[in-house]
């Protein structure tokens, strides 16, 4: 959930879906119960041992914060609904691979303390119990907030006892021509074995009674999950006064013929969430893309970690549900209202933009704007003659990144393209343009990754689509995920080579990309070139590389890289020179960093920390984090970006990439971060820092205990206004400057 993936934002890390907390999304991605850094910090044992907040309850916090969205009223309503389904998407990967990763380790006893050092089965008794409390809370928001709100104005889901005899004939029609014919009742009896229940499907438990008999059967009826979650009652009615049945009780209400002769007694909802995590152990025996499908496979099977049941579910089936699940009661979360909220993605696409968020449209990057509408812009010539920093999705992706590689696949003087590709959309003009670039032979290499969590099985299939036209592809070094963001072309100027190069923070997925805050440079330097040059050779060959200039690398040279510099702001401190260390993140729990930013703050650096997601440092501990601020910003964009900031004595140094500050970042996988050195381009990072950290603008603040809060109204009683569209004010704003300014 890197999931709103880890998400959350209007939307999260799968590609293809509005589901916020992955990429690195969503919540998925992170290891559970990672082991501490192999070494602490020099210095560690003078530091408070409870001086970590729990991670897996940090991450509970970030997913209330998406709640607290859903439930404020000045959010649009429909934009509310999604903030719903993120949730309820973001509790799913959570469950899914970090609950079923602690419950793995729990089982082989291969657990180890958590970073705050409680036992897992605490921490899983904990987690469990705070979860079942915010869905809980999450139901209540639906029931009694947003749905009743939507129906006032004129989104209405309605129950099947309300509907007159004109609106039940039209869904029965409805149901006999598109739902009946794919439904597939399976009986369990002596006959009949219990069937397997696939992860996340909702399902109808179905209680009948034979009348020649008096025996009572039970059956099991899968929801079909390629049929809309929510019907239109009647396709006649305006967009502006709508309603919609939920597909699990239009079903319910037509069991009758499904079990002819039978006597339905009752039925009830139920949904089951499976271990989904994708262990792979790579050797030199296999193909890593073979060894990945396989794996694929076995997820499908996976334990089950949750049962959601509805609560008017009778004792006897919850008992044949248990036992058949063979799932301990403290699994099993009984809700009122639906189940799976994430279907409301589906509502919250409606065309109701007086219920949204008001538009925006992104704007092209200055540097790559044409001087005619006739005319294309030339991205080499813009780039060579200064690097050029851009702004997603407050600026465009299609006019600078995609229009970039397209250039490049058609420019007759590119030579060769380079590519990283860790998560793309289905139909990727990105994909399209390394395609053709092979076509037209040139040299092109496409490292993609494969073991992007939930989308290995799009990966696969566009490495292969790649390797068909040509594409040199290849899947990364063993035991490392490639997570960088990167873009290497050569071309041909003047009798010699030109590099130029994209380092970003986001993955190359133009629909992400409408909706995650990221930032890429774009840099024609010959010392980035070389040192792009040294790292795909260290990523497709058997290269080793640990010298670069204005890149550091993970994982040989970025946790070093990022002490080094957090000392040496100590050190200012400490001689009363000018120190300062601001810091923006998906995620921050790795030990070493956070007691290297304990120490500093002792010295008295000033620290900020700008955290989406998981956040295990304390702010403002007298004695410990005094001078240690934490805010997270959570919007209808997805912040994405991770920027490492250093005042270096009045040289800053300014660095954005790929990387959090957690274990599989810095030790696990490839990660980049590329030095900035244009002085507009660090003014403009200083005043996005400005904005995120002021209290005139809605946040929410890391208490000294652990908490969070959110400031939402100024002291008067004001709303304040969100960063966000602050940051689309002063984007639009430039363009205005820089329009008068051309005239």
């Amino acid at each position: 959930m890197e999931g709103m993936s880890e998400f959350t934002g209007a939307a999260t890390d799968h590609s293809e879906t509005n589901q916020p907390q992955r990429e690195d999304a969503g919540p998925a991605e992170n290891a559970l119960a990672e082991p501490l850094a192999d070494a602490p910090a020099p210095g560690a044992e003078e530091l408070p041992a409870d001086r970590y907040i729990d991670r897996e309850l940090s991450w509970l916090a970030f997913n209330q914060r998406v709640l607290e969205l859903a439930e404020d009223p000045e959010v649009p309503l429909l934009e509310r609904t999604n903030f719903l389904a993120i949730f309820a998407s973001n509790l799913d990967e959570f469950f899914m691979v970090r609950v079923a990763g602690l419950k793995r380790r729990i089982v082989t006893g291969l657990a180890v303390p958590t970073n705050v050092g409680r036992a897992p089965t605490d921490v899983l008794a904990e987690i469990t119990r705070t979860a079942y409390e915010l869905q809980q809370r999450h139901a209540r928001c639906w029931r009694e907030q947003v749905q009743p709100e939507l129906a006032e104005a004129g989104v209405r889901i309605v129950a099947w006892n309300t509907l007159d005899e004109a609106d039940r004939a039209y869904l029965t029609a409805y149901y006999e021509q598109r739902i009946y014919p794919v439904l597939m009742p399976l009986a369990v009896d002596p006959a009949h074995p219990f069937p397997y229940i696939s992860g996340r499907a909702l399902n109808l438990s179905i209680r009948v009674r034979n009348p020649r008999s008096d025996k009572v059967e039970f059956a099991r009826l899968k929801v079909p999950q390629m049929i809309p979650r929510y019907v239109r009652v009647d396709g006649r009615e305006e967009a502006d006064n709508v309603r919609f049945i939920a597909l699990e009780e239009l079903i319910a209400n037509q069991l009758d013929g499904l079990f002819p002769g039978m006597e339905v007694i009752d039925h009830h909802v139920f949904r089951v969430t499976r271990n989904e995590d994708v262990e792979i152990e790579e050797d030199e025996t296999e193909s890593l893309i073979q060894a990945l499908e396989k794996e694929l496979l076995r997820r499908r099977f996976g334990p089950p970690i949750r049962l959601e049941i509805s609560d008017d579910m009778d004792d006897a089936t919850l008992e044949l549900l248990v036992s058949e699940f063979g799932i301990d009661r403290q699994q099993v979360f009984t809700l009122q209202g639906p189940l799976d909220l994430s279907g409301l993605f589906a509502l919250s696409k409606l065309n109701r933009q007086d219920l949204k968020f008001r538009p925006h449209i992104p704007v092209t990057n200055r540097q790559f704007r044409a001087s005619s509408p006739s005319e294309t812009p030339d991205m080499f010539g813009a780039i060579a003659r200064r690097e050029v920093l851009v702004h997603h999705p407050y600026e465009s992706f299609s006019t600078s990144v995609q229009a970039f590689v397209e250039q490049a696949a058609t420019d007759p003087d590119v030579l060769a393209i380079k590519q990283t590709l860790y998560r793309t959309s289905g139909d990727s003009p990105i994909v399209a343009s390394l395609i053709k670039a092979a076509e037209a032979g040139k040299q092109v290499l496409a490292l993609v990754e494969i073991k992007a969590r939930f989308d290995e099985e799009a990966n696969i299939t566009w490495a292969r689509k790649l390797e068909q036209a040509g594409v040199h592809v290849v899947y990364g070094l063993v035991g490392l995920k490639t997570h960088c963001k990167l873009v290497h072309v050569i071309r041909e100027e003047h009798g010699h080579l030109a590099h130029y190069c994209h380092i970003g923070t986001g993955n190359y997925n133009p629909k992400t990309s409408r909706i995650y805050e990221d930032f890429g440079l774009f840099t024609a330097s010959p010392e980035v070139g070389r040192d792009v040059t040294k790292l795909f050779n260290v990523l497709s060959g058997y290269a080793i590389e640990t010298n670069y200039d204005r890149l550091l690398v993970a994982p040989e040279g970025l946790r070093r890289g990022l002490l080094e510099r957090i000392e040496r702001e100590a050190e200012h401190a400490r001689a009363g020179r000018p120190s300062r260390i601001r810091l923006k993140a998906n995620s921050m729990v790795d030990e070493q960093i956070i007691d290297a930013l304990y120490r500093a703050s002792q010295a008295g650096v000033p620290i900020d920390v700008w955290i989406r997601g998981i956040c295990s440092i304390r702010a403002g501990v007298p004695g410990l984090s005094e001078t240690i601020r934490v805010r997270s910003v959570l919007g209808r964009y997805l912040e994405h970006s991770r920027i490492y900031a250093f005042e270096n004595e009045g040289d800053p140094e300014v660095f954005i990439g790929s990387a959090d500050l957690m274990h599989r970042n810095l030790d696990r996988r490839i990660e980049v971060l590329a030095k900035i050195v244009d002085r507009e381009h660090l003014a403009r990072i200083d005043r996005f820092f400005e904005f995120g950290f002021s209290d005139e603008v809605s946040s929410w603040h890391l208490q000294a205990d652990g908490t969070w809060q959110r400031r939402a109204v100024n002291d008067e009683g004001d709303r304040l206004p969100d960063l966000q569209d602050l940051v689309m004010r002063d984007r639009t704003e430039a363009r205005s400057r820089d329009g008068r300014s051309t005239r």
